[in-house]
């Protein structure tokens, strides 16, 4: 008689594969049933579907104020509007830097109060940490954020419900800069125009070392190509809306 022997890594293909027949099988459970249970999962926004071609520029300021006002007068000299999404121990820092970006014309929105890891946080916690950072906000530029980005990029459903609550939005981003690990100006650049489409949401940081230099270039060459730079808040649906697995979201007329 022969022997057989399996390597560890066959015998964990071949125990997850008889553990799915047990879910789907011995169980009962359908595909429908386990893509129910999928569904139930919270997304904010990543991006939104739309055949215009709007891109929407995003800012995260969280700790240093260096590039701010480089960053107004890149911006404006493109004739675009970016969203910035600003801590409240940011925006207590530095007043005159909120005031400057709200003259400017762009959006300020919130990015928390002290930029905890929001999903760790009881509810309650978490709805200090945004109203707390919208009333600072509000404050110096007489508008209430209706946007938040959580920290880190973390969210749970009960962050997303606590927002949905407060009548904001959660938003994320499908175009990453990476700007942060101070990446050169050249591949910041390529990294954001190789992944660009309509409808996108591009992350950067205010205060990284080449976000200005890499700034300029993606907003000719974008511009060029025809796209135009909206906020979030003109970007996205407010209402009657899906979002699908991505994180997309889509008009649900159009669905």
């Amino acid at each position: 008689m022969k022997t057989i022997f399996l390597s560890k890594k066959k015998l964990v293909l071949i125990c997850c594969a008889l553990l799915l027949l047990v879910l789907f099988g011995v169980f009962g459970i359908s595909r429908g049933a386990a893509e129910t249970v999928a569904e139930m999962r919270l997304l904010p926004i990543y991006c939104v579907d739309t055949q215009k071609k709007y891109v929407a520029l995003t800012f995260d300021a969280a700790w240093g104020n260096e590039d701010t006002q480089q960053l107004i007068d890149t911006l404006k000299k493109h004739n675009a509007k970016a969203t910035f999404f600003l801590v409240g121990s940011w925006v207590d820092k530095y007043p005159e830097s909120v005031r400057a970006l709200s003259k400017a014309g762009h959006s300020i929105q919130n990015h928390s109060d002290t930029h905890p890891n929001m999903p760790q946080l009881s509810k309650e916690g978490m709805r200090q940490e945004i109203t707390l950072c919208n009333e600072k906000i509000r404050r110096i530029t007489n508008k209430t954020p209706s946007l938040i980005r959580p920290p880190f990029g973390d969210y749970s459903n009960s962050l997303i419900e606590t927002v949905n609550d407060l009548g904001m939005y959660t938003i994320q981003w499908d175009v990453d800069s990476l700007d942060w690990k101070d990446l050169s100006a050249d591949e910041i650049y390529n990294r954001v125009i190789n992944k660009v489409q309509n409808g996108s949401i591009v992350l950067f940081h205010n205060a990284a070392l080449n976000t200005p230099e890499a700034l300029d270039r993606i907003l000719e060459t974008l511009t060029k190509e025809g796209y135009e730079f909206v906020t979030v808040e003109k970007l996205i649906y407010k209402t009657n809306y899906t979002i699908d697995h991505t994180g997309k979201q889509f008009n649900a007329d159009n669905c």
